[in-house]
């Protein structure tokens, strides 16, 4: 199966000025800025994709688009979940015939089964499945914890080798790689730490807006050089910790935006931050 490692990118969605439509040439334009920067993995309809946000017919439609636009460059992900096992499988199934190298997806959520219920939920993505499997785990919104235990379970499925951990815990970071799985980190103001520590990768929503920075980061750490890495670190960390503590999709855009990369706004509900906050949010980074 495909090995996956490295810095990886949710891509943001990009809509029209009403938000109601994808701007596909936007879209695709912001990820070709991603690729030029070096970004090993494309993440289609991730979180900070505002996924919850697209139907299922504009999810398919990002997916279909983006491995063919991407065309090798890098590899690409596609995150599949869905509450209703029938409907993971059918997104999980249109991603791997779309031609991803791997999909990503979280445990079902809201009210959903327990533990073993979970580890049923996997066995059979997996198997629908040609390519790896990450797990997700993000219990803050999913409302379920995947812990190093139970992701010690989860490995035991063929087809399961890979979580992403969104819990910004650095304790926890260090106890799933104990598990000998691949751990990809997903806490945004951990990422230097998680990656010195034996992470394999990040699925990092900041890389929307600092693709070059990221990559840096990750290659300097990989090459071993991490006083260099901690020095770009330091520069990295006050819009780390601002998305992290501020709503964070509408964070990440603004971020995105001021550094001069065309994403727009959140799709409604979702609004752009206040004009304080956006103060906050460019003094961060304007010592990147």
């Amino acid at each position: 199966m495909t090995e996956l490692s490295g810095v990886c990118v949710p891509v943001c969605a990009v809509f029209e000025g009403d938000r109601q439509r994808i701007s596909e040439t936007r879209y695709l334009a912001h990820i070709d800025r991603m690729l030029e920067a070096g970004v090993d993995i494309i993440l289609a309809c991730g979180g900070t994709g505002e996924f919850a946000y697209l139907n299922d017919t504009e999810k398919r439609r990002l997916i279909e688009i983006t491995v063919k636009h991407v065309d090798g460059r890098a590899q690409c992900m596609a995150q599949t979940s869905a509450i209703h096992l029938r409907d993971t499988l059918e997104a999980t199934r249109h991603a791997v015939d779309q031609g991803m190298d791997a999909v990503m997806v979280l445990p079902p959520y809201f009210e959903g089964p327990d533990e073993d219920g979970v580890l049923y939920h996997y066995e059979a993505v997996a198997a629908a499945a040609s390519v790896p499997v990450m797990v997700y785990n993000i219990p803050q919104h999913s409302g379920f914890d995947i812990t190093p235990a139970f992701f010690a379970r989860l490995l035991e499925i063929d087809g399961i080798e890979y979580i992403k951990d969104s819990t910004g815990d650095l304790v926890r970071i260090q106890e799933l790689i104990q598990t000998g799985g691949k751990v990809f980190n997903g806490g945004d103001p951990i990422t230097y730490p998680a990656l010195v520590a034996g992470c394999v990768g990040c699925v990092w929503g900041a890389v929307n807006f600092l693709p070059a920075e990221a990559v840096s980061l990750y290659r300097q750490i990989q090459a071993g050089q991490l006083v260099e890495a901690n020095t770009l670190w330091q520069r990295l960390l006050p819009s780390q910790l601002f998305i992290w503590s501020h709503n964070y999709n509408p964070s990440v855009k603004a971020a995105a935006l001021r550094r001069g990369f065309d994403v727009g706004e959140c799709r409604q509900p979702v609004l752009p931050l206040s004009a304080s906050d956006q103060e906050a949010l460019h003094a961060a980074l304007d010592i990147i």
